[in-house]
């Protein structure tokens, strides 16, 4: 393991800017279709994680191959992935798109993309809880399982950092919209 470690790069947004200008880089967005949709760094290619293969990164031996994500977690993941198939090297952006954006980089947005996935599991989390407590409080008691049910949920998902609601979100059609 140690040894993918040393093959996994990490680049600044300062860096990557450069690199972009000269046109010497093959960036790979790793978000969900939605986050794409609604804002990415031009002419970045996506490739989601939750469906990632290896083999549909584009190949060009001249430049180098950079991964990104929303904060850069999701991007080392994918690159663990392309350093076990063989990959002699992977680079990632530190910080993903939130660090590209601090600095005041542009990005391509699409005021009409759908919102993101981690807010429709906020939102739909947020109401389920809200009407398990509600309806326990003055229907009937046992409606406060849906809010423990939930709560457990979101506890699995931060301890294990899977999301089964965000991959559910993540299938429907408007979703996978680009």
């Amino acid at each position: 393991m140690t040894q993918l470690k040393d093959k996994l790069k990490v680049i600044n947004s300062k860096t990557l800017k450069q690199l972009l200008a000269q046109e010497t880089v093959t960036l790979v967005d790793v978000r969900e279709p939605s986050e794409y949709a609604g804002e990415h760094i031009e002419g970045a290619n996506l490739i989601p994680l939750s469906s990632f293969d290896p083999n549909k990164i584009p190949q060009e031996s001249n430049k180098i191959l950079v991964l990104y994500c929303q904060s850069s977690n999701r991007s080392a993941q994918a690159a663990q992935k392309l350093l076990l198939t063989g990959c002699e090297e992977v680079t990632h952006l530190e910080g993903g798109l939130n660090a590209w954006k601090q600095l005041g980089f542009p990005t391509k947005i699409n005021q009409n993309a759908p919102i993101s996935i981690m807010r429709q599991v906020q939102i739909i989390a947020g109401s389920l809880v809200l009407t398990g407590t509600l309806l326990g409080a003055f229907v009937s008691p046992w409606f406060l399982i849906l809010s423990g049910f939930v709560g457990a949920g979101l506890t699995f998902a931060g301890i294990t950092n899977t999301c089964a609601m965000a991959i559910l979100l993540a299938k429907l059609p408007y979703n996978k919209r680009i």
